[in-house]
């Protein structure tokens, strides 16, 4: 396999050329795991990230509770805090837009996850501060669900041994359920 700073670059350069053609499918799978007041933890994309949104649409007709992450380094863990009714959200750092360092911070019951790469067994290639490694080993019963474009799949990703994989990864094309 390709050392994880080159497939991070290869893969960074594949999803930013990508166009797609629509949005990530949202699966029946998912809308039964939604219901009033079930927490789901999604993100504010960053450039050419597939976008979470149609999965946020659904969640909130369902009555869920939206957190997004909030992050204040390489090093602290990622905190999910609710998203206001008005949707405010400010500037934090690597680009982000987060809720203020005020909002409550809820325990998700579904982890919307951004990814450079994935493979079918659920493995994932983040951006490399393991703040989602780490959001996982905090939130073991949460289910987690990557968000990409088709283009980002690999044959197979190396895990390391704090990788946590996913249960499932949404496309524009499917809805991978990783057994």
């Amino acid at each position: 396999m390709t050392d994880k700073p080159t497939l991070r670059r290869q893969m960074r350069s594949t999803r930013d050329s990508f166009a797609p053609p629509s949005p990530v499918l949202v699966d029946p799978a998912y809308r039964a795991r939604l219901a009033a007041g079930v927490v789901v933890a999604a993100y504010h994309p960053i450039g050419s990230e597939a976008d979470p949104a149609p999965l946020v649409a659904a969640a909130v007709e369902a009555g869920c509770r939206i957190t997004l992450p909030h992050v204040v380094d390489r090093a602290t863990p990622v905190r999910f805090l609710a998203v206001d009714d008005r949707g405010t959200l400010e500037a934090g750092p690597f680009g982000l837009y987060q809720p203020a360092t005020a909002a409550p911070e809820l325990e998700p019951a579904i982890i919307l996850t951004p990814l450079l790469a994935f493979d079918r067994r659920g493995n994932r290639l983040g951006q490399g501060a393991g703040h989602y490694d780490r959001a996982f080993a905090a939130h073991p019963a949460a289910w987690r669900v990557g968000i990409a474009w088709s283009v980002q799949e690999v044959a197979a990703l190396d895990a390391d041994p704090w990788d946590v994989p996913l249960h499932a990864v949404a496309t524009e094309r499917e809805w991978i359920a990783v057994a």
